[in-house]
């Protein structure tokens, strides 16, 4: 049978990746309180592709990733990426997983327990001999704007917020601990279940803990910094505005091979403001 992938082009064009996209596939990931949660992914696979090479082979990544473990953590990927390499005879590998992650939360006064979902990715890329790996955690969280307290008589606007956070690791870190990493940087964390009790709790610790995107991306930075497992990092927090039409956000990122961020002591406070919002 004619083999048309392997057939020679001679259009001089090299294919920086050529693969498939957005296959479900079910996987196992490491869980801080049950020891695996079985979860769906939306992956990515690719190679790089020879100039002389007509095309891949499809395939072989389907083939690839129904060979692995269903479990997908830091400490594997690297090996689906040498599969990847040795079976499509590439230079370069790169594999994307897109999956939600739920984590248990108790209200905070009745304990009432719900199920809250955050959004995870593993990006990996194998360049050659060189690995790299970014995790990137979405966690939704709450913002009060100090601007809103400060200038009214009562009551201050509050809304949902995410935050974002992108890491290179040289340490496992449960995904639990990037969502504690968020809830610390809000003005109050979010639940998904929250009766009358804790409705009240919350109101009132965020209207206590008001913060600009300015405020949580900062607090979030410090907390990157102060991990040691953390080698590098970009955190954002995005602000979905209840009385504006339009998002606050706010980004930092820092190499820590290379570079530093101002201890605590030296960081400036975020500026007032002195307008609405």
């Amino acid at each position: 049978m004619r083999d048309v992938q392997n057939e020679t082009d001679n259009r001089n064009m090299a294919i920086d990746r050529v693969g498939i996209r957005d296959i479900s596939w079910p996987i196992s990931v490491p869980d801080r309180t049950n020891g695996t949660q079985e979860t769906v992914a939306q992956v990515s696979l690719s190679v790089s592709l020879p100039q002389d090479y007509r095309g891949t082979h499809m395939s072989r990544f389907v083939e690839v990733l129904g060979a692995q473990e269903k479990r997908v953590t830091f400490h594997n990927m690297e090996g689906l990426l040498v599969t990847l390499k040795e079976r499509l005879k590439a230079r370069d590998a790169h594999a994307v997983f897109d999956f939600p992650y739920f984590i248990t939360k108790a209200a905070p006064v009745s304990g009432a327990k719900g199920r809250l979902r955050c959004d995870v990715r593993f990006d990996a890329a194998l360049r050659g001999d060189d690995f790299d790996l970014v995790t990137t955690v979405t966690s939704p969280i709450q913002t009060l704007c100090p601007c809103s307290k400060e200038i009214s008589q009562f009551g201050a606007h509050n809304q949902r917020a995410h935050a974002v956070m992108e890491v290179r690791l040289a340490g496992f870190v449960w995904l639990e601990e990037f969502v504690q990493m968020a809830d610390d940087c809000a003005s109050a964390p979010i639940y998904s279940l929250l009766k009358r009790e804790d409705e009240k709790y919350v109101t009132e610790r965020a209207y206590e803990n008001p913060r600009f995107v300015e405020d949580s991306v900062r607090e979030l930075a410090l907390a990157m910094q102060a991990d040691e497992r953390v080698v590098w990092y970009r955190v954002s927090v995005t602000s979905h505005e209840s009385i504006h039409n339009h998002d606050a956000f706010a980004v930092i990122e820092r190499d820590k091979r290379t570079g530093s961020i101002p201890s605590r002591e030296n960081l400036p406070c975020s500026p007032r403001r002195t307008e609405e919002g």
